[in-house]
């Protein structure tokens, strides 16, 4: 039965990817379309299948424990419904909604992977419960945020259709967290709604409905699934608002903005105790430290001052931005992770030596993009310490930080160069 519901499910939705409207309007052909969305599904089923063989000692085991509990949570909606619709509400801690960024006896902290599990217990319902069948629908699910994305990009960089498909699509590290049945896909689908219904509403009067639609939905998914990337997506948002109706001083604003941002972060606990950032973070780095694994990088514990988050800081970028090194290299996954970060920072080296003179693209865009990128490797430097778990926040910022970099960068010009290198080539 299995087989023959994931062949009836794929050729379906294979079919949908050609009728959908957002789809066909992204000007990629309906093969291509088609062939993108059934990459998508193989890499889910390769990383389900790896969660089964190698999930202990690559630590993804995640993604069996979600499916596990969706099915109790599918058991539950045919027992007993009212308990299915109102079991997400419940909270059992004493604190109530407090601890909106804490790590642990949270009721925030648990409502990530309650919304995600709930989510997939959908899923169930067509599916029978299997595992493998799920990921078709997960896959059609998220595609939307990776051509959302895509159709923002091609209209910054026109011309570049290649190098922009390759930089949303196959970034290796994107294209296999974010393919997988866990929360990447969606919390990447959450940020590409918003990014292109800013955009949209930027260049676009029309379809205000849908763009609005896209923006609240992008932010309430980030509230549930990562709470920390909506306070951090909202100030780089502010700055790309200000600095497109405000085009000449693109610069000042976002560094005016972020400045102020600094303030508010190390300021706004004397206002109240409950907005003391600077101890959040730290909480988190605690708990993350307290966790035992085989990738993960001891360090020293860090107090919530000014001084000791300004003397982390190279040490957090070293940690979110260059990891894992060779040396730190201890399974199949370490070493995927360590020649991707290799390759891929040649190729922001490359970018710059051979930039197009006219790189193209909205600089208060592309701004956007690199202020929203920087402060989530920050985020991730200051509070995670374990390799796996980094490689997999900072996989849904790929495609932001890299295909620009991609997209101006002159292609032609190193092809020339390589083939004079070669013998007989010239």
């Amino acid at each position: 039965m299995e087989y023959l519901l994931f062949v009836v499910y794929l050729g379906f939705f294979a079919w949908l990817v050609t009728r959908t409207k957002f789809f066909l309007a992204s000007g990629l052909s309906k093969p291509q379309l088609v062939i993108l969305f059934l990459l998508k599904v193989i890499a889910g089923l390769f990383y389900g299948w790896i969660g089964i063989y190698y999930g202990q000692l690559a630590q993804m085991s995640d993604t069996w424990n979600y499916h596990y509990q969706s099915l109790e949570e599918f058991r539950i909606l045919q027992e007993n419904p009212h308990e299915y619709f109102t079991n997400i509400f419940h909270n059992p801690y004493e604190r109530g909604l407090l601890g909106f960024f804490s790590p642990e006896n949270s009721y925030w902290n648990d409502l990530k992977s309650n919304i995600f599990i709930k989510f997939i217990s959908i899923f169930d319902i067509f599916t029978g419960g299997y595992y493998y069948v799920n990921v078709i629908f997960y896959s059609f699910a998220v595609f939307l945020g990776p051509v959302a994305l895509f159709r923002v990009m091609d209209e910054l960089f026109p011309g570049r259709r290649i190098t922009v498909t390759l930089g949303i699509f196959f970034i290796p590290s994107f294209f296999y967290w974010g393919s997988g049945l866990g929360k990447e896909g969606l919390i990447f689908l959450a940020i590409s709604l918003i990014i292109y219904a800013a955009y949209s509403a930027s260049v676009n009067k029309q379809n205000r409905g849908q763009q609005l639609v896209f923006f609240i939905s992008g932010l309430l998914l980030l509230l549930v699934l990562r709470n920390f990337v909506l306070m951090l997506i909202l100030p780089a948002l502010l700055a790309w608002f200000l600095a497109n109706r405000y085009p000449g001083r693109v610069l000042r604003i976002y560094s005016l903005v972020y400045l102020a941002v600094i303030l508010i972060f190390f300021t706004a606990k004397y206002i109240s105790p409950h907005f003391d950032f600077p101890l959040a973070v730290v909480e988190r780095q605690s708990a993350f430290n307290a966790l035992t694994g085989q990738s993960s990088v001891p360090r020293a514990a860090m107090d919530p001052g000014f001084t000791a988050f300004l003397r982390h800081t190279p040490q957090a970028l070293a940690l979110s931005v260059t990891r894992p090194y060779p040396s730190d290299i201890s399974h199949l996954l370490t070493l995927a992770a360590a020649v991707e970060i290799g390759l891929l920072l040649l190729m922001v080296v490359t970018s710059q030596v051979f930039r197009l003179p006219a790189g193209g693209g909205s600089r208060a865009t592309v701004f956007f993009f690199f202020f929203f990128s920087v402060s989530l490797l920050l985020a991730i430097g200051f509070s995670v310490n374990n390799l796996g778990a980094i490689v997999r926040y900072r996989s849904i910022i790929m495609p932001l930080v890299l295909t620009p970099l991609l997209a101006r960068t002159d292609w032609n010009r190193i092809a020339r160069i390589a083939g004079g290198l070669i013998p007989g080539t010239r």
